[in-house]
């Protein structure tokens, strides 16, 4: 007896305990979209700004660490016109409220999906959320 009250009274504060706040899954999600309009806007400096200073981007199997790295790497992808675009379609804060995921489609110019991006977030201490890990990966298999 004295289980089933310990138990359901945990689970209860568990809960209470992983509230996130809507505020800042809002927040998270407008700077995805501020940091894809980078690409639109061909934009690198802006892009540069929305990166933590330690950032881990992932190419395939290789890391590019920190903003000089990343930026040198992506510089190419904003010479000409733009070569895919992306947004969110998730996005999740952890109940602490510092990190973050979000998650969406990679489209190539012509809107047609070729990847997934998944990128981890990190508020600083002035309260700008910035990207500290980034992963592309080629869409999902289709169904057969």
């Amino acid at each position: 007896m004295l289980v089933a009250v310990l138990i359901p009274g945990s689970v209860l504060h568990a809960q209470a305990g992983m509230k996130v706040d809507s505020a800042l899954v809002t927040t998270v999600r407008a700077r995805e979209v501020a940091f894809a309009a980078t690409m639109k806007d061909r934009d690198v400096t802006a892009f540069e700004s929305f990166l933590d200073d330690g950032a881990v981007f992932f190419s395939g199997t290789t890391a590019l660490r920190g903003k000089t790295a990343i930026v040198g790497a992506w510089r190419r992808f904003f010479e000409g016109p733009a070569p895919f675009s992306w947004a969110p379609d998730l996005v999740e804060v952890v109940p602490a409220g510092d990190l973050a995921l979000s998650s969406g489609p990679v489209l190539d110019p012509d809107g047609k999906q070729i990847g997934r991006f998944n990128s981890v977030w990190r508020r600083d201490v002035k309260g700008v959320w910035r990207v500290v890990i980034d992963r592309g990966d080629p869409p999902p298999p289709k169904p057969l």
